[in-house]
C-alpha cells in the first residue's frame, strides 16, 4: 500500500492495445498481458477504473467520412463495450473483480453507469470498466476518460500510448522531435501536441486531474506509473 503514489485511478486505453501485432480484434495474449498488471496494482491496493477504446474494430470519426456521422459514432461506442467485456472476462479469470458500466444501456451484458455505484465498486476493490464512451455522438474516449475521472474523483489519469511519451512531433517521422518530461495542459493545447483531443485536455485543465503518458508497449509501465516512477510525460497546471 505504501508503495502507490495514486489510490484511485483512471487507466484510459486505446482499443489498439488489446490488438497487440495483429492491428486488429482482440489478441488474447496481450490483453492477459495487461490484465495481469492490472491485478498487480489491484492487490497493491489502487481502485481502478479503465476507459477503452475502439480503434481495433471501429473509428467513428474515420468511417464518418463515408456514412452519416451519429450513426458511425454510436457503432464505435458499441464496439467500446466488446472491448470491455473481453477485459472484463479476463481480469476475473484471473480473480479479479470487475464491473462493466455502460453509457448506453444493455442491461443484459452490464450495469448502466452510475456515479455512486461505480464509486461503491471501486471502494470495494472492483476494477469498474467505462464502456460507450460518454454516450453521445462527437466526443471521443478521451472525452470520456476525462469525464469519468472528475466524476469519480480520481487523482490520475495513466494514458497508455504506443510511443513512450509526448514528443514535439512523432518520433517515428522526426527524429529531431524532443521528449517532453513534464507539461502544462496550456503547452498541450497551444502547441497542438494532440495528447488528447482539445475538449478533454481543456476538461482535464477545468478539474485539476494530472495526465500521464506512457507507453503501453510494456505493461510493466501500469504499475511502474502508479508508483510514480519516473516515466513518461507528466501534464499538469
Amino acid at each position: 500500500m505504501s508503495e502507490l503514489k495514486y489510490k484511485r485511478v483512471l487507466l484510459k486505453l486505446s482499443g489498439e492495445a488489446l490488438a497487440g501485432e495483429k492491428k486488429f480484434g482482440i489478441d488474447q495474449d496481450t490483453v492477459w498481458s495487461l490484465c495481469d498488471k492490472i491485478k498487480e496494482i489491484v492487490e497493491m491496493g489502487a481502485q481502478v477504473s479503465i476507459v477503452v477504446g475502439a480503434g481495433n474494430f471501429w473509428r467513428g470519426a474515420r468511417n464518418g467520412e463515408y456514412m452519416e456521422r451519429t450513426t458511425a459514432d454510436y457503432m464505435g461506442m458499441l464496439a467500446t463495450a466488446m472491448n470491455a467485456l473481453s477485459l472484463q472476462d479476463s481480469l476475473e479469470s484471473k480473480g479479479v473483480y470487475t464491473r462493466v458500466q455502460t453509457a448506453i444501456e444493455m442491461r443484459e451484458v452490464a450495469e448502466p453507469y452510475i456515479k455512486r455505484k461505480a464509486i461503491k465498486h471501486l471502494e470495494k476493490g472492483r476494477v469498474v470498466i467505462f464502456a460507450c464512451g460518454t454516450g453521445n455522438p462527437y466526443f471521443t474516449t478521451d472525452t470520456a476518460a476525462a469525464l469519468r475521472a472528475a466524476e469519480i474523483e480520481a487523482e490520475v489519469i495513466l494514458l497508455g500510448k504506443s510511443i513512450d511519451a509526448v514528443y514535439s512531433a512523432d518520433p517515428k517521422l522526426d527524429p529531431t522531435a524532443t521528449k517532453y518530461e513534464r507539461l502544462t495542459y496550456l503547452d498541450v493545447l497551444n502547441q497542438d501536441l494532440k495528447v488528447m483531443d482539445s475538449t478533454s485536455t481543456a476538461l482535464c485543465r477545468d478539474n485539476n486531474i494530472p495526465l500521464l503518458v506512457f507507453g503501453i508497449d510494456d505493461p510493466e509501465n501500469i504499475v511502474r506509473a502508479i508508483k510514480g516512477e519516473k516515466i513518461g510525460t507528466i501534464i499538469e497546471d
